[in-house]
């Protein structure tokens, strides 16, 4: 399958201001993301940003950066199905390029692997769903089936089902097991954003599911800290060193 993989990463950010180009571990946030992708089955590897030092560092990295996003489609609010679908149609109508697949790389999930973008894009190719989305199992002590809900007068009852506290499954091994979306991998074929309903899955989705350790998605600087002690801990990968 012919793939796009696109980047996107705005200069604007709340939770850790300038984050996209923020050190890691010695290097920009965002170089983890084209690195991971640039050792991948992607045809093609594109940046959609606003901000053009982000533009400029990721060019030096190897990202082909085809247009500079349009700063309505770059504010806090905006979601990411308008910043893909422009970026999908900009490539049709500027350059006649068509991809079969389109992945989408958060910069804020630095510790997603080659190895998980291209087992997602192979999920996607063999299952003939809509969409792979990575997701993570959830710990047992936040799984929906023990949490509570609580009313306008404060009373708990269990909150899949509406029942008393007391029914609540206590022995972990009994719970089925639950998933979250990690936003590490979103792969999906380009017509689900387009049509009657347009989104980044379409109605058949499937799951890819990846291990903790690779799924920090960095939101704030608790998280930036737990990234760099995840970093720092990590197997070395001998076969992709390159020698600077």
């Amino acid at each position: 399958m012919r793939a796009l993989g696109i980047i996107t990463a705005r200069g604007g950010s709340k939770g850790v201001p300038g984050k996209n180009l923020k050190l890691l571990g010695g290097k920009p946030l965002i170089h983890y993301s084209i690195e991971a992708a640039n050792d991948t089955p992607l045809e093609r590897l594109i940046l959609s940003t606003e901000d053009p030092k982000i533009a400029e560092v990721a060019r030096s990295l190897g990202c082909d950066v085809p247009f500079m996003r349009p700063a309505e489609l770059a504010r806090d609010e905006t979601p990411h199905l308008p910043v893909i679908q422009h970026a999908v149609q900009w490539l049709i109508d500027h350059q006649g390029y068509r991809a079969e697949a389109v992945v989408i790389l958060q910069p804020t999930s630095p510790l997603r692997s080659s190895a998980d973008i291209a087992a997602a894009l192979r999920m996607l190719e063999l299952s003939g769903a809509d969409s792979v989305v990575s997701v993570n199992e959830v710990s047992a002590h936040a799984h929906p089936m023990r949490m509570l809900h609580v009313d306008d007068g404060g009373f708990a009852t269990l909150f899949v089902n509406g029942q008393p506290v007391r029914r609540r499954i206590n022995r972990r091994q009994d719970l089925p097991q639950a998933w979250v979306m990690n936003g590490a991998v979103y792969a999906f074929r380009p017509d689900v954003l387009f049509g009657a309903s347009p989104s980044l899955y379409g109605d058949r989705v499937v799951a890819y599911p990846m291990p903790i350790e690779r799924s920090i998605s960095i939101d704030t600087h608790e998280d930036w800290e737990a990234a760099e002690h995840a970093l720092a801990h990590q197997p070395q990968d001998h076969h992709h060193h390159h020698h600077e």
